[in-house]
Protein backbone atom coordinates (compact mmCIF):
# COMPACT_ATOMS: atom_id res chain seq x y z
CA UNK A 1 0.00 0.00 0.00
CA UNK A 2 1.08 3.10 -0.63
CA UNK A 3 1.84 6.52 1.50
CA UNK A 4 1.13 10.32 1.06
CA UNK A 5 2.75 12.39 3.27
CA UNK A 6 1.41 16.13 2.85
CA UNK A 7 4.85 18.42 3.23
CA UNK A 8 4.13 21.52 1.62
CA UNK A 9 2.73 24.17 3.93
CA UNK A 10 4.48 27.10 4.70
CA UNK A 11 4.76 26.25 8.87
CA UNK A 12 3.85 29.82 9.92
CA UNK A 13 3.34 29.30 13.66
CA UNK A 14 6.99 27.55 13.99
CA UNK A 15 8.82 30.56 11.58
CA UNK A 16 11.70 30.61 13.84
CA UNK A 17 12.77 27.49 11.85
CA UNK A 18 10.50 27.28 8.99
CA UNK A 19 12.42 31.17 7.68
CA UNK A 20 14.99 28.45 6.41
CA UNK A 21 13.45 25.37 5.95
CA UNK A 22 9.96 23.16 5.65
CA UNK A 23 7.93 22.21 8.45
CA UNK A 24 8.79 18.77 7.79
CA UNK A 25 12.95 18.95 7.98
CA UNK A 26 12.12 21.00 11.49
CA UNK A 27 14.75 17.97 13.82
CA UNK A 28 13.84 16.35 16.31
CA UNK A 29 16.54 15.33 18.51
CA UNK A 30 19.06 15.56 15.38
CA UNK A 31 16.52 13.92 12.74
CA UNK A 32 13.63 15.69 10.41
CA UNK A 33 10.46 15.06 11.84
CA UNK A 34 9.62 13.57 8.44
CA UNK A 35 12.11 11.03 8.80
CA UNK A 36 10.28 10.09 12.24
CA UNK A 37 7.04 9.59 10.33
CA UNK A 38 7.98 7.73 7.32
CA UNK A 39 10.21 5.43 9.77
CA UNK A 40 7.05 4.40 11.27
CA UNK A 41 5.48 3.38 8.31
CA UNK A 42 8.52 1.44 7.39
CA UNK A 43 8.17 -0.52 10.87
CA UNK A 44 5.26 -1.81 9.85
CA UNK A 45 6.14 -2.85 6.38
CA UNK A 46 5.15 0.32 4.00
CA UNK A 47 8.19 1.01 1.30
CA UNK A 48 6.56 2.95 -1.39
CA UNK A 49 6.00 6.83 0.06
CA UNK A 50 4.88 9.97 -2.11
CA UNK A 51 5.85 13.32 -0.41
CA UNK A 52 3.71 16.27 -1.80
CA UNK A 53 6.25 19.00 -1.80
CA UNK A 54 5.52 22.81 -1.77
CA UNK A 55 7.58 25.62 0.48
CA UNK A 56 10.98 25.17 0.16
CA UNK A 57 10.37 21.50 -1.06
CA UNK A 58 14.25 22.20 -2.64
CA UNK A 59 15.37 21.26 0.41
CA UNK A 60 13.83 18.18 1.11
CA UNK A 61 14.84 17.25 -2.29
CA UNK A 62 18.68 18.08 -1.92
CA UNK A 63 18.38 16.23 1.91
CA UNK A 64 17.57 13.06 0.20
CA UNK A 65 19.31 13.45 -3.04
CA UNK A 66 22.21 10.95 -2.33
CA UNK A 67 20.81 8.36 0.22
CA UNK A 68 20.64 4.87 0.36
CA UNK A 69 17.25 4.04 0.82
CA UNK A 70 15.26 0.83 1.81
CA UNK A 71 12.15 2.31 0.52
CA UNK A 72 10.82 3.60 -2.97
CA UNK A 73 10.82 7.36 -2.29
CA UNK A 74 8.39 9.93 -4.51
CA UNK A 75 9.42 13.63 -4.14
CA UNK A 76 6.61 15.61 -5.91
CA UNK A 77 6.00 19.08 -6.48
CA UNK A 78 2.40 20.18 -6.23
CA UNK A 79 2.86 24.15 -5.34
CA UNK A 80 4.06 26.61 -3.97
CA UNK A 81 0.09 27.96 -2.19
CA UNK A 82 -1.90 24.31 -3.03
CA UNK A 83 -4.02 23.65 -0.41
CA UNK A 84 -4.05 20.34 1.37
CA UNK A 85 -6.82 18.91 -1.04
CA UNK A 86 -5.40 20.41 -3.46
CA UNK A 87 -1.93 18.63 -2.91
CA UNK A 88 -3.97 15.19 -2.20
CA UNK A 89 -5.91 15.72 -5.79
CA UNK A 90 -2.58 16.86 -7.57
CA UNK A 91 -1.01 13.23 -6.92
CA UNK A 92 -4.18 11.14 -8.45
CA UNK A 93 -2.64 9.84 -11.38
CA UNK A 94 -0.33 7.59 -9.35
CA UNK A 95 -3.22 5.98 -8.25
CA UNK A 96 -5.19 2.92 -9.33
CA UNK A 97 -9.27 3.38 -9.71
CA UNK A 98 -10.72 1.94 -6.09
CA UNK A 99 -7.19 2.14 -4.75
CA UNK A 100 -6.70 2.30 -0.95
CA UNK A 101 -3.89 4.42 0.17
CA UNK A 102 -2.07 5.65 3.62
CA UNK A 103 -1.83 9.77 4.03
CA UNK A 104 -0.79 11.90 6.61
CA UNK A 105 0.90 14.85 7.07
CA UNK A 106 4.09 15.92 7.41
CA UNK A 107 4.38 17.16 11.24
CA UNK A 108 3.25 14.77 13.39
CA UNK A 109 4.13 11.83 15.31
CA UNK A 110 2.50 8.67 16.54
CA UNK A 111 2.87 4.84 17.52
CA UNK A 112 -0.82 4.11 15.86
CA UNK A 113 -0.34 0.58 14.82
CA UNK A 114 -1.20 1.05 11.25
CA UNK A 115 -1.69 -3.26 10.09
CA UNK A 116 -4.86 -2.58 12.50
CA UNK A 117 -6.04 1.01 10.84
CA UNK A 118 -5.88 -0.54 7.44
CA UNK A 119 -8.06 -3.72 8.74
CA UNK A 120 -10.51 -1.04 10.49
CA UNK A 121 -10.82 0.63 7.43
CA UNK A 122 -10.99 -2.37 4.72
CA UNK A 123 -13.85 -4.00 7.52
CA UNK A 124 -15.84 -0.62 7.56
CA UNK A 125 -15.88 -0.18 3.84
CA UNK A 126 -15.07 3.66 4.47
CA UNK A 127 -13.80 6.14 1.24
CA UNK A 128 -11.97 7.92 4.09
CA UNK A 129 -10.75 6.94 7.80
CA UNK A 130 -9.31 9.07 10.38
CA UNK A 131 -6.93 8.31 13.15
CA UNK A 132 -9.02 10.49 15.66
CA UNK A 133 -6.89 11.09 18.72
CA UNK A 134 -7.51 13.05 22.39
CA UNK A 135 -4.62 15.80 22.86
CA UNK A 136 -3.57 17.08 26.07
CA UNK A 137 -5.54 20.33 26.67
CA UNK A 138 -3.22 23.27 26.32
CA UNK A 139 -4.56 24.93 29.29
CA UNK A 140 -6.80 23.77 32.01
CA UNK A 141 -10.13 23.53 32.07
CA UNK A 142 -12.88 25.31 34.69
CA UNK A 143 -16.10 25.21 34.87
CA UNK A 144 -18.52 27.54 36.88
CA UNK A 145 -21.95 28.57 37.80
CA UNK A 146 -22.20 31.86 39.41
CA UNK A 147 -18.89 33.02 40.68
CA UNK A 148 -18.21 29.46 42.53
CA UNK A 149 -15.84 27.47 40.16
CA UNK A 150 -17.60 23.97 40.20
CA UNK A 151 -15.32 22.06 38.63
CA UNK A 152 -11.02 22.27 37.63
CA UNK A 153 -8.92 19.87 36.09
CA UNK A 154 -5.39 20.96 34.88
CA UNK A 155 -4.22 19.96 30.95
CA UNK A 156 -6.35 16.57 30.93
CA UNK A 157 -7.01 14.56 28.12
CA UNK A 158 -10.65 14.30 29.13
CA UNK A 159 -11.52 17.74 28.89
CA UNK A 160 -10.40 17.63 24.92
CA UNK A 161 -13.07 16.03 21.86
CA UNK A 162 -11.41 13.74 19.43
CA UNK A 163 -9.66 15.45 16.99
CA UNK A 164 -8.29 14.54 13.31
CA UNK A 165 -4.70 12.76 13.92
CA UNK A 166 -3.95 12.36 10.58
CA UNK A 167 -2.51 8.69 9.42
CA UNK A 168 -5.91 8.19 7.63
CA UNK A 169 -6.68 5.71 4.99
CA UNK A 170 -7.82 7.09 1.95
CA UNK A 171 -9.83 5.18 -1.33
CA UNK A 172 -9.14 6.77 -4.33
CA UNK A 173 -12.58 7.68 -5.30
CA UNK A 174 -11.87 10.10 -3.13
CA UNK A 175 -10.44 12.33 -5.80
CA UNK A 176 -13.79 13.07 -7.13
CA UNK A 177 -14.39 15.31 -4.25
CA UNK A 178 -11.99 17.37 -4.07
CA UNK A 179 -12.42 20.64 -6.55
CA UNK A 180 -9.15 21.66 -7.05
CA UNK A 181 -6.21 23.61 -5.58
CA UNK A 182 -7.69 25.48 -3.29
CA UNK A 183 -9.79 23.24 -1.38
CA UNK A 184 -8.73 22.72 2.12
CA UNK A 185 -9.29 18.43 2.53
CA UNK A 186 -10.50 19.55 6.73
CA UNK A 187 -13.06 21.46 5.00
CA UNK A 188 -15.84 20.64 2.16
CA UNK A 189 -14.96 17.20 0.77
CA UNK A 190 -14.52 15.52 4.51
CA UNK A 191 -17.50 17.18 5.73
CA UNK A 192 -19.34 15.93 2.24
CA UNK A 193 -18.22 12.82 3.30
CA UNK A 194 -19.90 12.41 6.67
CA UNK A 195 -23.35 13.41 4.87
CA UNK A 196 -22.94 10.17 2.51
CA UNK A 197 -21.79 7.96 5.25
CA UNK A 198 -18.86 7.52 3.78
CA UNK A 199 -16.38 8.52 7.06
CA UNK A 200 -14.62 6.37 9.49
CA UNK A 201 -12.96 7.19 12.81
CA UNK A 202 -10.06 5.14 14.51
CA UNK A 203 -10.43 5.64 17.57
CA UNK A 204 -6.46 5.84 18.96
CA UNK A 205 -6.09 6.83 22.76
CA UNK A 206 -1.85 5.97 22.61
CA UNK A 207 1.15 8.52 21.57
CA UNK A 208 0.10 11.31 19.56
CA UNK A 209 1.91 14.85 19.23
CA UNK A 210 1.70 17.81 16.45
CA UNK A 211 4.79 20.05 15.93
CA UNK A 212 2.42 23.37 15.31
CA UNK A 213 4.97 25.86 17.71
CA UNK A 214 8.31 25.41 19.15
CA UNK A 215 6.41 24.48 22.37
CA UNK A 216 4.78 21.77 20.77
CA UNK A 217 8.78 20.88 19.21
CA UNK A 218 10.07 20.77 22.75
CA UNK A 219 7.75 18.64 24.00
CA UNK A 220 8.24 16.65 21.22
CA UNK A 221 11.61 16.34 21.63
CA UNK A 222 11.23 15.10 25.61
CA UNK A 223 8.78 12.63 24.94
CA UNK A 224 10.82 10.41 22.10
CA UNK A 225 14.16 10.94 24.18
CA UNK A 226 12.42 9.50 27.15
CA UNK A 227 9.99 7.15 25.25
CA UNK A 228 7.58 8.17 27.96
CA UNK A 229 4.02 7.12 26.27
Amino acid sequence: MKVVILAGGFGTRLSEYTRKIPKPMVKINNKPILLHIIDHYVKFGFKEFYIALGYKGNVIKKFFKNKKLNYKLNLIDTGLKTMTGGRLKRLKKYFDINENFMMTYGDSVANVNLKNLKKFHEKNKALVTLTVVKPTARFGAVKIRGSKVTYFKEKSSVDVGWINGGFMVINSKFFNFIRGDKTFLEREPLERLVKAKKLSAFKFNGFWQCMDTKRDKDRLEKLLKSKSF
